[in-house]
């Protein structure tokens, strides 16, 4: 049995954990908080911060972990791969070096522009509140405005959608500047129109193996209003594709991403694990929003539970260096619904009970991945982050949807909300209708 270590304690993660579990694996966690999901499935857990490197190595040791799945990003930017490899214990997931893809915002745009590499927006970068202002007051093209580091997918404004005025962009700089959000700087990047879609795939450095295309709802309510999230929900078709994206387009993404891997190990950091490719389709095929290094949350609550594939041995083959180009899904859509504790997207009212009827969610043809719960005196509660995803699997969207509807029905709590219309026919057709207009059709 393969002993493989998992990083994290969130959705995302017990999503793996619950793949690694049913293929095979001998599961040992590390996480901040104790996700009741993990637990049920790790032989033993280790409650240590996921940036404390050292304490996770240490646990590695003590429980001998053969190979190691780290699922959040932040680990990943603090060198814990490295670590573990210098530890004995094979990763499945980016070094140091190769999670700059994410990690650096600029690393990825200059990537793309150094090899050529399709896809790419126009893009400027600066560590000086004062250049990056002047070049506000000049830009070409209308703006998307990103810190350079990390933020937990919150940090990115639009010009037009969420920065109404110049006079928002340039107060919004200046908060990035002043209170360092993600550490280290702002990047521009030229607004691009159309639908976005996120690709991922497997990768070992050098072979690429596509997942489901899946789309996720970032806007915290009903219609795409709001603040923006961490997401509040997916869905996938059961053809793999999405309604408004074309065979051709996908293979085009895909090209992007072989391209991008390839790149990087020309370039001396060979590219390990989960990436994530988020894009936007527009008249012009897709293009390049931004790239992962890991799994996307929701994202991976849709394609997990339908892969038939041993997500140990995918594990096994990316850290190895024998990952085939091709992994096995069921012909099966999946829309998921994040159950989130009021306010979230702003202040959140937490520490209330919610209840989870396990039983009846499966017997909804659906699944449950727990995310920031914790259990306190017995009784679990939320966090101020996403409690719940709700994945319903059907033969079509729409089938998913009602399927993650009624379980729905089965998780119970005070002060909870979930974004009903995701995966709806309305949303989706909105969706397809967009991008006909962008098209020119």
């Amino acid at each position: 049995m393969t002993r493989i270590l998992t990083v994290g304690g969130g959705g995302r993660e017990h999503a793996a954990v619950e793949a690694l579990h049913r293929s095979g694996a001998e599961v040992y966690a590390a996480m901040s908080t104790a996700n009741p999901g993990i637990g049920l499935r790790a032989k033993e857990v280790s409650l240590v911060s996921e940036m404390d490197v050292d304490a996770i190595v240490d646990s590695a040791r003590r429980w001998g972990a053969e190979y190691a799945f780290i699922g959040p990003e932040a680990p990943l930017g603090a060198g814990i791969v490295d670590a573990l490899q210098e530890a004995g214990v094979a990763c499945a997931s980016p070094t140091r070096a190769a999670a700059r893809i994410e990690t650096s915002k600029t690393f990825m745009r200059e990537l793309l522009d150094r090899h050529g590499i399709e896809g790419n927006l126009g893009y400027a970068s600066f560590d000086s509140l004062e250049e990056a202002l002047g070049y506000v007051r000049e830009a070409p093209y209308e703006l998307v405005v990103k810190p350079v580091g990390l933020t937990g997918g919150k940090g990115v404004k639009v010009q037009g959608e969420h920065l109404l005025s110049q006079e928002d962009t340039e107060a919004y700089v200046r908060e990035i500047f002043e209170q360092g959000i993600g550490g280290a700087g702002v990047i521009f990047e030229e607004r691009a129109v159309g639908e976005e879609f996120t690709q991922m795939v497997f990768c070992d450095g050098k072979t690429i193996a596509a997942m489901p295309l899946v789309q996720d709802h970032k806007r915290a309510f009903e219609g795409d209003v709001g603040p923006n999230t961490g997401g509040m929900g997916s869905y996938s078709d059961s053809d793999h594709l999405l309604p408004f994206v074309k065979k051709e387009e996908r293979e085009k993404a895909l090209r992007i991403m072989q391209r991008i891997v390839d790149a990087m190990r020309g370039d001396g950091c060979p590219y390990v694990g989960v990436m994530y490719g988020q894009f936007m389709l527009g008249r012009d095929g897709p293009k390049m929003i931004e790239i992962n290094a890991r799994f996307g949350d929701p994202e991976a609550m849709n394609v997990l539970p339908i892969l038939r594939s041993s997500f140990t041995e995918i594990c096994v083959s990316m850290a190895n260096g024998t990952l085939e180009s091709e992994v096995n899904f069921e012909k099966k859509a999946t829309v998921c619904k994040y159950v989130v504790p009021e306010g979230y997207g702003v202040k959140s009212v937490s520490g209330k009970p919610i209840h989870v009827d396990e039983r009846g969610v499966k017997d909804s043809d659906a699944v449950a991945y727990y995310a920031n719960v914790f259990l306190k005196d017995g009784v679990l509660v939320t966090g101020p982050s996403r409690s719940v995803g709700v994945v319903g699997l059907g033969d079509s969207i729409s089938a998913a949807e009602g399927n993650c509807e009624k379980a729905l029905e089965h998780v119970n709590g005070e002060a909870i909300r979930v974004r009903h219309d995701i995966g709806r026919p309305h949303v989706i057709d909105r969706r397809v209708e967009h991008m006909l207009k962008v098209r020119g059709g």
